[in-house]
């Protein structure tokens, strides 16, 4: 396979820690190369179940702002032979990447992406698509959970994401169309299916969207401690 030109690079400055553990939802600790043990923001409020390594290898970006509050943020962990990116930020900006680079052929076309715009009275989609063929209302997912290859979202209950599914749902019979994009970050991932065991409601959700005219996505994400990089299509078994 050729490189992917949908590259995203992680920011400057970057360095390499020891990952320590998790405490509470905003923070990860860990261990500078000097020794010093420091706590990291944490971008990714999910449970994170099959991403937390301790002891293996996180990349940080260092913001080196004596004022914020916690200088460092994490953005990905070194699972076994490979990374995982952690940053829920990601995902937005590699979709928006895509559709713009037209790897998402069914995504492609349109000359206008908009992002965070208003859908229904409580939420904002994270793409809105315009274009000659008409509006395309795009809400993206980062996943991190694999199992036995695997990829699986989401890692906890989401009522936000089922209520995201029913304004998409909403949107298909207003004529438009609406897609749902699940971002794999970590490359071990071979197909994609809901986490029915985490939370039946969201895959109950998904599959009614899907059979409503709602379209599916996933996008594989290779990510390394310089980038995270658009690395194909996966299946999506629903």
């Amino acid at each position: 396979m050729s490189p992917s030109p949908v590259r995203l690079p992680f920011p400057e400055p970057r360095l390499l820690a020891t990952f320590l553990g998790r405490r509470q939802r905003f923070f990860a600790d860990v261990r500078l190369a000097d020794g010093t043990e420091t706590a990291a923001h944490c971008p990714n409020t999910g449970s994170m179940r099959g991403c937390l390594y301790p002891g293996h290898r996180a990349l940080l970006w260092d913001s080196r702002n004596p004022a914020r509050r916690l200088r460092y943020t994490w953005k990905a962990v070194e699972a076994e032979g490979f990374w995982i990116g952690v940053d829920t930020a990601v995902p937005n900006r590699l979709v928006e990447t895509c559709v713009r680079a037209g790897v998402i052929p069914r995504l492609s076309g349109f000359p206008n992406v908009r992002r965070e715009q208003r859908m229904g009275e409580r939420s904002r989609v994270d793409l809105l698509l315009d274009g000659p063929a008409g509006r395309c209302y795009v809400e993206v997912k980062n996943v991190t959970l694999v199992e036995n290859g695997v990829a699986r979202f989401p890692d906890a209950v989401t009522e936000r994401g089922l209520r995201h599914l029913t304004e998409l749902r909403q949107r298909v019979e207003e004529g438009h169309r609406a897609a749902m994009v699940y971002v794999v970050q970590r490359e071990d991932g071979r197909a994609f299916e809901p986490a029915e065991e985490i939370d039946p409601a969201y895959a109950r959700g998904l599959r009614t969207a899907v059979a409503a005219g709602v379209e599916a996505y996933v996008v594989s994400a290779r990510v390394t401690p310089e980038e995270v990089r658009f690395h194909g299509l996966l299946p999506a078994r629903l």
